[in-house]
Formats: structure tokens, C-alpha cells, sequence
């Protein structure tokens, strides 16, 4: 079938009747319309219906393969660097239409699997693996248009190095405890599935490090397979208001504690089990960490690029342009921006063909924008707090703007360059961004989006050939 619409995609996560629990009861009737999934599954189709735009769609769909049809292009496999452009595009046009805030829209685990898909040679022969069930699955998914939530966080029960899950008595995490002819049967929990319930399948992959063998797997389910449930945390789409929750009534993509109670694993949808090996060859053996790199560098260039927008628009608003430290803050912005920026292109210059055949951009400039960024973001966040300063705490509801209290609200709340109602719809923007419970959620979210950032910078000193720039020195001081 062709790249789905939106309609299509709410009909079929509705039809599924997942297991989703939310201030403690569980979501009864259609999801899409519960007030704490309806602003992001109305987003989330939007992204689909961009899919068909036939003014978009030589670079937000390809040809399928199998079918002729058009298919969405986060399912394409890159050969060719103009297949990498290609990716970026679509990746931005989604990005744009939520101004960067959905940090799980569908291209980010699309990509996730169309990387292992198109390095799963990595697995021949590999005992407890299948490269044939991944390349099916992927096939499945691309024709089919699924989307993805996914999970690969144990809980957080105790975090010192060498604290042993079997120690104990009760299985916490998720872990394989049984097996039969029919496949796995999966037992415990695993942390932040964002979208959780909201997507039709869950990717479960390992966590990085030393695993044991019943954490050493990988696999896909239907969200509404039996013994499978999503705990959801607390909305922080308060309202559905676009001008008092300009973000969050949009994007709230709600993240889930998954608990898996006996279920059953069908062997055709295991990609492997039973073998710590195959757990790390997912990741290092294939081009997963370029291509997933290059999608989330994308997704977060446009990001700033709101975040520049709204500054910018609060200067202009209240008149603040002429300060000088005004003028270092935004010229702080950009030089970051065009550092993000100059790191993407860096990677898709350098790109070259892995071993199976994918061109795959070069990771270190996309492993430096992962280090960056997690300093960046929350600076920017600052920025907007400093320039906006009591102003984004200054900010009257919709309702207020509709009651008698109007006329005071006009004389009192306007700018140099702006009416009261115009200036506080950008403010509660500006807070919304910066300041609210969905501001915070986003600031941690990106802080850890790709994992400690102490540890990414630890695997980016060990990873970088730093070789060639001692030996210069070394001759260089040899030099009589």
C-alpha cells in the first residue's frame, strides 16, 4: 500500500485498543480523541498528510520496490549522497511543521530500522539471530507505512556499577524468562517509550554495555499485543488551547513506563535472542549510529531555528535591539546554529558507502553535534528567559482576553510594535518554550537525548583518531 494518510494513521492506532493507563485509569474508547493524546496524534497526522502532497513528494516518498507505490522516504535505504540530501529534506519538512518539538515524529525510529535492515548481513550466520525476520519486518513496516514507539532504559532500581538484577528476587527488568515453540515469552519493565500506545508497533532493543543473555535480545510487537501495558506519566497538555499551551496542546508526545507481563514474542518477530554479541553488532556492526545521528542533527538544526525565531521576534517586539548584551545573546544563538549546520554538511560531504552498501554519513562531525547540543539547548533555553524576563510570566489566558477585563489588558499589556493579544500569544510562546512543565520536559529530554552526555563525550575521546595530530608534533619537535 502507498505512504499512509493522517486519517488513516488516527483510524488505525484507534482500532488497536492498546493497554494504556493515565492518571490511573485506563484509556477506554478512541485514544485520539483523550485529551492527553488528541493535540499530538493531530500533529503526528499532519506529518502523513504532508506525505501526500504532490508538490512535496519527490522527496517525501520514493518508489516502492515491491509495489510502484509511493512510500514514505524515512524508509529509504541510502545509496547515493543525494539520497542522504534527499532524507534531509523530508526530515526538515517534518521537523518545520512542529517547529522541531517532536522528538519521536515517525522518520526518527523509521530510520533506526532501515539502518539494521540494510547492514542485517551483520547477522549471518550468528547463532540466535535472523536477518531474515529484520529485512522482512522492515519490508512489512516500509509498505505498510507503521509507526514506532520504542524502548532499550532499564529502571532506574539502582545504578551502581556493579549492581546484579539477580540478586534479587523479583524480575524488574524486562528480560526473556522462557521460550516455546510459538517464541520468547518476555517478563519485567522498560523505560520511556515515548508515544507510547500511540504508534502501531513497539521496537524493543538492548541497552548498551555487557549484557547477559536474557537481556540480549531485540524484537518488534503490535502495541496491543496481550500482556503488554503503558503507564503513562502525567499530561503536560494542560489545555487544549493553542494560545495558552501553544506547544504543548500540539506536541505533548507523552512518555510511558512499558510493563510486560508474560508476553508472547512470535519467533518471525524476533531479529535475535539469547546471544550479547548480536546485541552489539545491532549497533556497531551496522550504520544505525550515522544515520540515526544525521535525522536527530536535522530534527534539532530546526529547533533552533525556532528558538532563534522567538528571541528574535521578543526583541523586536519590546524594543530591545539597541543593548549590547541583547546583540551578544543572539549572535551566541547563531554561532551555534551555523556550528550545528556546518557539522551536517561536514557529514554528508565526508559521507562514503559502509561495507553492505549504505552510504552512510561520517559520524564524527554528527557524534560532535551529539555532544554539543546538550549544552547548547539549555543555554538557548536561558537566552529566552533573560530577553523575555517578566514578560513571560506577564501572561494572561485566552478566556481573560475574551472577558470584560479586556480593555485594561489593551492598555496595560502592550508593546512598542505589537497590540496586548499579539504580544502575549508570543510570550506564552516564549514561555511555553522556555518555562512551562512541556519547556522542562523538552530541556531534560535533549540533554539526554542520545544518552549521558558524559558518556558520549567519553566515547568521542576514545573514538576519534586523534594519531596523525601527535605525530606532527612529535616531528615538529624533532626538527633540528
Amino acid at each position: 500500500m502507498p505512504a499512509i494518510s493522517g486519517k488513516e494513521y488516527i483510524e488505525r492506532i484507534n482500532q488497536l485498543k492498546s493497554n494504556v493507563w493515565i492518571h490511573g485509569s485506563q484509556v477506554k474508547g478512541n485514544i485520539s480523541e483523550h485529551p492527553a493524546f488528541k493535540g499530538v496524534m493531530e500533529s503526528q497526522a499532519s506529518l502523513y498528510d504532508i506525505q501526500l502532497d504532490k508538490e512535496k513528494s519527490e522527496y517525501m516518498t520514493f518508489i516502492s520496490p515491491r509495489t510502484n507505490s509511493r512510500i514514505g522516504t524515512s524508509f529509504l535505504i541510502p545509496t547515493l549522497k543525494s539520497d542522504l540530501e534527499k532524507r534531509r529534506n523530508m526530515i526538515q519538512e517534518w521537523a518545520t511543521s512542529s517547529l522541531g518539538m517532536m522528538g519521536r515524529s515517525p522518520d526518527y525510529m523509521n530510520t533506526a530500522l532501515t539502518a539494521l535492515a540494510a547492514g542485517a548481513n551483520v547477522f549471518d550466520k550468528l547463532q540466535g539471530a535472523s536477518k531474515e525476520n529484520l529485512v522482512r519486518f522492515y519490508e512489512e513496516a516500509r509498505e505498510n507505512d507503521y509507526s514506532f514507539t520504542h524502548t532499550f532504559i532499564h529502571p532506574q532500581v539502582n545504578r551502581a556499577q556493579f549492581y546484579l538484577e539477580e540478586l534479587n528476587e523479583e524480575i524488574i527488568s524486562a528480560q526473556v524468562i522462557d521460550q516455546n515453540e510459538e517464541g520468547i515469552i518476555v517478563h519485567g519493565a522498560r523505560l520511556l517509550a515515548t508515544q507510547g500506545g500511540m504508534t502501531d508497533e513497539l521496537i524493543v532493543f538492548p541497552s548498551g554495555g555487557d549484557l547477559t543473555n536474557e537481556f540480549a535480545f531485540a524484537f518488534s510487537i503490535p502495541s496491543n499485543t496481550k500482556g503488554l501495558t503503558f503507564i503513562c506519566r502525567e499530561s503536560f497538555s494542560y489545555q487544549s488551547s493553542h494560545f495558552d499551551h501553544p506547544l504543548g496542546s500540539r506536541f505533548e508526545e507523552m512518555d510511558t513506563v512499558i510493563v510486560f507481563d508474560h508476553v508472547l514474542v512470535p519467533w518471525e518477530r524476533v531479529f535475535f535472542y539469547d546471544n550479547p554479541d548480536c546485541a552489539k553488532l545491532l549497533y556497531a556492526g551496522t550504520s544505525f549510529y550515522p544515520l540515526i545521528l544525521h535525522q536527530i542533527l536535522t530534527r534539532r538544526i530546526t529547533k533552533v531555528e525556532t528558538l532563534i525565531g522567538v528571541a528574535q521576534a521578543i526583541i523586536d517586539t519590546i524594543n530591545i535591539s539597541e543593548y549590547q548584551h541583547v546583540q551578544d545573546k543572539i549572535s551566541e544563538m547563531i554561532t551555534g546554529y551555523e556550528s550545528l549546520k556546518g557539522l551536517l554538511f561536514s557529514a554528508e560531504l565526508q559521507a562514503k558507502q559502509d561495507k553492505w552498501g549504505t552510504m552512510a554519513p561520517a559520524l564524527q562531525p554528527l557524534y560532535a553535534s551529539a555532544t554539543l547540543f546538550p549544552t547548547l539547548y539549555p543555554r538557548y533555553v536561558e537566552i529566552l528567559q533573560l530577553l523575555g524576563a517578566s514578560g513571560i510570566i506577564t501572561i494572561p489566558t485566552e478566556k481573560d482576553f475574551e472577558s470584560v477585563i479586556r480593555p485594561e489588558l489593551d492598555a496595560y499589556l502592550q508593546a512598542a510594535a505589537s497590540n496586548s493579544e499579539d504580544r502575549v500569544k508570543l510570550f506564552r510562546l516564549a514561555w511555553d518554550l522556555s518555562t512551562s512543565a512541556f519547556a522542562g520536559r523538552q530541556t531534560l529530554y535533549e540533554r539526554f537525548f542520545f544518552g549521558d552526555p558524559v558518556r558520549l563525550a567519553s566515547n568521542q575521546y576514545r573514538g576519534y583518531d586523534r594519531k596523525g595530530f601527535v605525530e606532527r608534533i612529535k616531528d615538529f619537535l624533532e626538527t633540528k
